[in-house]
């Protein structure tokens, strides 16, 4: 018997550049013009089909077996560079590495932490308000992250004073290959040179970059991967946490008044900062390969495609959340998306919430109000950031 072919479902079709300059300023109106398109809309300008809306994202973010892990970065050369890593496996060599990653970063490995993080925070933002103003980027959402993971992993020297430039490379080069790409591919080099060829002895005693090496002389995790894991801490960890401070600093700055619902129970604190997070997502864009044919609303998106999963879109999807374009610190979002979800759920969201809470509750603890001036962006491929917003006018609480 003789088969016919039949021929694919046609997905919705978009003359979108996800990369243009503009968008990457604000991507919140295209979003929604997605979004309302279709939950699964192709961009031949990209050649991606981007994921638009929440419950579609969170399906695929659930199915690694369809939406690999291999083509997180939208060029070939970053996918190969990154082979090997957690965050760019699938399984079963992403649930081995997964392991070693995630076990120093636990609720329960993370409580010590707690009180010194909180405490760093409530001093360096103390400071802040008393000076009347500052750098709300260099000076608190930089600054204060920075110190936390080198010293946390252990980073010291050198590579402390590169920790800034090597992680804001190594989410650059996950975009397509354009200028912004290129021109960081040098820096991020530096990066991947630098884990491939660090030692035990390259970092401080009773770091969780030791226990790292550590779990690979058990036989954990395979013979010569620590310097992959340590990788994810600097290449993926350190960007978004900025991003996120920076945010919240903004955000606050524009709504003064949900701050003084925090300063008035400051048992707010997480829902806020989870707030923070749906509104604006750090990542603008995440990369996946399907890997059959599937079918996404009323489309098929072909196997080997590669999908692009807009984050900020279904933080914002009316679908999921009521007045969804409204910043509200008491709405509580622990489902949004900006951790990710799924076995590649972020592995490092629990040093990510101690650090946002931490600062959340120092901004209402020691600051009244205050003037943001304006939020000047530099266009980035993968996160959405803010490089200078200065804060004036403090008063203190």
């Amino acid at each position: 018997m003789s088969s016919t072919k039949v021929p694919m479902n046609a997905p919705a079709v978009s003359d979108v550049d996800l990369w243009d300059d503009a968008v990457l300023a604000d991507p919140y109106p295209v979003y929604a013009e997605l979004r309302e398109l279709a939950p699964a809309v192709y961009l031949p300008r990209n050649d991606v089909y981007v994921l638009t809306r929440y419950e579609t994202i969170r399906d695929a973010l659930g199915d690694p077996e369809t939406f690999s892990s291999t083509s997180i970065g939208f060029n070939p050369m970053v996918n190969e560079a990154l082979a090997g890593t957690s965050l760019a496996s699938d399984a079963p060599l992403h649930t081995q590495l997964r392991a070693t990653l995630s076990a120093n970063l636990t609720p329960r490995a993370l409580r010590g932490l707690k009180v010194v993080i909180e405490e760093k925070a409530d001093k360096l933002v103390a400071g802040l308000a008393a000076g009347g103003g500052f750098d709300a980027i260099d000076s608190l959402a930089r600054a204060f992250p920075l110190e936390i993971v080198a010293d946390l992993i252990g980073f010291d020297g050198a590579v402390k004073e590169n920790m800034l430039r090597w992680g804001q490379a190594a989410m650059q080069v996950i975009g397509p290959l354009n200028q912004r790409t290129r021109e960081s591919f040098p820096i991020a080099g530096e990066l991947y040179e630098w884990c491939s060829s660090v030692t035990a002895g390259d970092l401080l005693p009773g770091s969780i970059g030791r226990g790292i090496f550590d779990a690979e002389a058990r036989g954990e995790i395979p013979a010569g991967y620590a310097g992959n894991i340590i990788h994810q801490y600097l290449g993926a960890g350190v960007d978004t946490t900025i991003a996120s401070i920076g945010n919240a600093v903004a955000l606050f700055g524009r709504h003064p008044g949900q701050l003084d619902l925090i300063r008035e129970d400051p048992s707010l604190v997480p829902s806020a900062f989870a707030e923070v997070l749906r509104y604006w997502a750090p990542i603008h864009v995440w990369g996946r390969r399907v890997t059959a044919d599937v079918e996404i609303g009323s489309a098929t998106v072909p196997a080997g495609s590669q999908v692009g999963i807009l984050f900020g879109a279904g933080n914002r999807d009316p679908r999921q959340y009521a007045d969804a374009d409204l910043f509200d610190v008491t709405r509580n979002p622990v489902d949004h998306l900006s951790f990710g979800y799924g076995p590649h759920g972020c592995a490092g969201q629990g040093l990510a919430k101690l650090e946002g809470h931490a600062i959340v509750g120092a901004l209402a603890r020691h600051m009244k109000s205050w003037t943001a001036g304006e939020e000047i962006r530099v266009p980035g491929n993968i996160t959405r950031s803010i490089d200078e917003l200065q804060v004036t006018k403090v008063e203190a609480a």
